[in-house]
């Protein structure tokens, strides 16, 4: 069974390579009546797309999308969305090298061992530039989720490698989070951060970090138990994103170190009827389902693969060779990896408010 195609009712299925022709996605199931447009397809493209700052890759793509079905005078039409973006500044001749080499940490050895063949052109299948359908089919669901329910999707860079920001998850704005190419709301961390990235990539090194997810004015009762509760699908779809190694959600496993009587989250009746908890460190889902609160997670990323230091390695021969990588690689992704982060919760909770609205009518 294909592994391209994520979502139940939302259904998303994403194709294309690297350096193919181009990448894009089939959107099915997306209700009638969406106002969409190219641009506000492009806003959270912009926000991805390589070349954007000094701290990311300098490859040079214009990420612009096309829409070619299931929209129709500005509005969706309830049939298969189709979404591309060409490849255009694709240099496969970067990566002759690489054409039997096992790369340390990618996906190099797996996809031969799997399909006994790979697209070794910048990692084809496996590059995350196969997120780029990711965000687009994303902004329409934040679209939809925005206006009729009022539901808001954030996600800042809360740490890259030992340098970590202290936020208020409830007071983060989106001017603070765009503030600076890092994408970090401490202004001053963020310097930090830049300038440990920028030594970086003079040593030719790369680095991870922290991403943190917040999903506010989320409807009470989404998620399907048992297996498809809420957490458990905002967790695959998380470690569904290149790079990622880790997910937690609420208090996570800070949690561990707190006695019961301290981590439940009791419940109250607010001062306008409305039955809340006092603490959240449910972070938002108890039982799989959404109780209302803000939703929030964290989500580790590994340092980026490719490095321009010497490592050792070996042949699809099996011989041990030296690897000096010369392709064209973000040293730190977790800033283009914000709007990534941003879509894949969109998506999950397009899926489970249309699975919620089908079963509240049976």
């Amino acid at each position: 069974m294909s592994g391209n195609t994520f979502g139940k009712l939302f259904q998303v299925t994403t194709f294309g390579e690297s350096h193919g022709g181009a990448v894009g996605c089939v959107v099915d199931g997306c209700p009638p009546g969406i106002e969409i447009s190219v641009e506000d397809i492009q806003k959270d493209l912009d926000r991805r797309k390589p070349g954007q700052s000094e701290i990311t890759t300098p490859r040079k793509e214009e990420d612009k999308i096309e829409i070619l079905s299931g929209v129709f005078e500005g509005k969706t039409t309830g049939t298969p969305i189709m979404m591309m973006a060409k490849n255009k500044d694709t240099r496969p001749e970067d990566y002759d090298n690489l054409k039997n080499v096992f790369r340390p940490s990618h996906a190099d050895f797996t996809y031969t061992k799997k399909y006994g063949t790979r697209d070794w052109r910048g990692s084809g299948r496996a590059s995350a530039r196969e997120t780029l359908a990711r965000v687009a089919a994303g902004a329409i669901a934040k679209k939809y989720l925005n206006e009729k329910l009022g539901i808001e999707f954030l996600a800042f860079v809360e740490q890259v490698g030992d340098i970590k920001a202290k936020v208020d998850i409830n007071k983060v704005t989106p001017e603070q989070i765009e503030s600076n190419i890092v994408r970090c709301p401490d202004e001053k961390i963020a310097t930090r951060m830049i300038q440990s990235i920028n030594r970086l990539i003079q040593e030719g090194d790369s680095v991870g970090g922290v991403i943190v997810g917040l999903i506010k004015n989320t409807p009470i009762g989404l998620g399907e138990p048992v297996f498809d509760k809420l957490s458990a699908d905002l967790g695959k779809a998380m470690l569904s994103i290149p790079a990622v190694k880790g997910f937690e959600i609420g208090s996570g496993f800070a949690g561990t170190k707190m006695k019961g009587s301290v981590h439940n989250d009791p419940f109250m009746t607010d001062k306008n009827g409305k039955i809340r908890t006092k603490t959240n460190f449910s972070g938002g889902i108890q039982g799989g389902i959404s109780n209302g609160e803000t939703i929030y997670f964290r989500v580790a990323f590994k340092p980026v693969s490719t490095i321009r230091k010497e490592q050792e390695t070996i042949d699809r021969d099996g011989k041990s060779i030296k690897l000096e990588s010369k392709g064209r690689h973000d040293p730190c992704v977790l800033p283009r990896a914000v709007p990534i982060v941003e879509a894949m919760a969109t998506l999950v909770i397009m899926d489970h408010y249309l699975r919620n609205k089908t079963l509240c009518k049976a």
